[in-house]
């Protein structure tokens, strides 16, 4: 059972509670935040929670067994909290979340009522929605080597060995529709599909810094489609690094990358379709032995 002060039970039992909701985040690089939904900034253990963000939170499940908690928070896009470049940019995935009941009369009593981390952020105008996840979330990962048909490895990395220099582009955008079509000269150069399930790293304008996901390449237009809108529109002159992508097949590594010995899927595994066939009468590779011999 857990122990709670004599401070803070008399704030809680007290004709007029006086208790407040803080949340204090810390992304992975060290960076905290605080936030309230408190009329005033509050301030324990060297951090200020803002109370000017208009954080809101929902009720918190939680269970007895394996399924995953959380919550919700919701609160104001601003410079001084959390930014709309700063969500896109990945920067708060996976912080961790300390959840407090503060008496805003004495700060020093207080309790932690849960911890979790950052799930989805969803953003809209000058709002967001962040998931908080709790920590039985890290039960749900992969964890080990999967043996699957395509291959797990992320393109250029230590188990893939392809050397992206020659698979990367610099270009500037010379047509745009401000969201997630562009087009530059220097995509002409690889054919159609290189840089489909790549990415694109913004160097230069509104966006400068952010990666995106790209969901298709088109050499003849020498233009690139990206799976949704920068946080900023972009405009013409933006310059950009694109980097090829990998659709994951033994057959797209082999023939583009020249790269199959160090394919780390199992192109041979029978799939569900081998599973529910039938055998029939004289059929070949029916009779319990090798499929590919």
């Amino acid at each position: 059972m857990r122990a709670l002060s004599s401070s803070f039970v008399a704030a809680a039992s007290g004709g007029a509670t006086t208790l407040a909701r803080c949340w204090k985040l810390t992304r992975r690089d060290g960076v905290v935040l605080g936030f309230t939904d408190h009329d005033r900034d509050l301030t324990f253990d060297g951090v200020t929670f803002a109370a000017r963000t208009g954080a809101q939170a929902s009720e918190t499940e939680s269970h007895f067994d394996f399924a995953v908690g959380g919550g919700e928070v919701a609160g104001a896009l601003s410079s001084d909290g959390l930014s709309e470049i700063d969500l896109a940019k990945g920067l708060w995935d996976k912080a961790r979340i300390e959840v407090f009941a503060v008496d805003w009369t004495n700060p020093a009593a207080r309790l932690l009522l849960d911890e979790g981390v950052v799930g989805e952020v969803r953003r809209q105008d000058s709002a967001y929605v962040t998931e908080m996840r709790a920590l039985a979330h890290q039960l749900d990962e992969e964890r080990g080597r999967l043996f699957a048909a395509r291959c797990p490895a992320a393109l250029g990395d230590s188990r893939c060995r392809v050397d992206l220099a020659g698979w990367r582009v610099t270009g500037t955008v010379s047509a745009t529709d401000g969201q997630s079509y562009l087009r530059a000269a220097a995509l002409t150069s690889f054919a159609s599909g290189v840089f489909r399930a790549g990415s694109l790293k913004w160097t230069s304008g509104a966006n400068a810094n952010l990666t995106q996901d790209v969901r298709d390449h088109s050499q003849g237009e020498g233009s690139l489609l990206l799976w949704s809108a920068p946080p900023r529109p972009i405009a013409i002159g933006d310059a950009f690094i694109a980097t090829a992508g990998c659709d994951k097949q033994f057959s797209t590594c082999r023939d583009r990358f020249g790269n199959a010995v160090n394919f780390r899927g199992f192109p041979h595994i029978p799939g569900n379709d081998v599973l529910m066939r039938v055998a029939r009468d004289g059929e070949p590779n029916m009779d319990g032995g090798s499929l590919f011999q």
